[in-house]
């Protein structure tokens, strides 16, 4: 992971449902386990929610709260 992806994650917002335009860093834990457990989406998006539930799940939130936009 490079600070490209960390920037474009802190960026990153929830395209759809619920959730919709809330920043990835801002979704509850309890609905990334959900996608871990019945499968991430297709690309990007995908990739990035499972990215945040890596950061989540190993507390280092605080490397994203620094770069999300002001």
């Amino acid at each position: 992971m490079d600070e490209h992806q960390l920037v474009s994650l802190a960026k990153a917002k929830m395209p759809f449902g619920k959730y919709k335009d809330r920043f990835l860093i801002h979704l509850p834990e309890n609905y990334l386990v959900w996608f871990k457990q019945n499968g991430f989406p297709a690309g990007k998006l995908g990739q990035q929610l499972e990215l945040m539930y890596e950061i989540k799940l190993n507390g280092l939130e605080h490397l994203i709260y620094p770069l999300m936009p002001k």
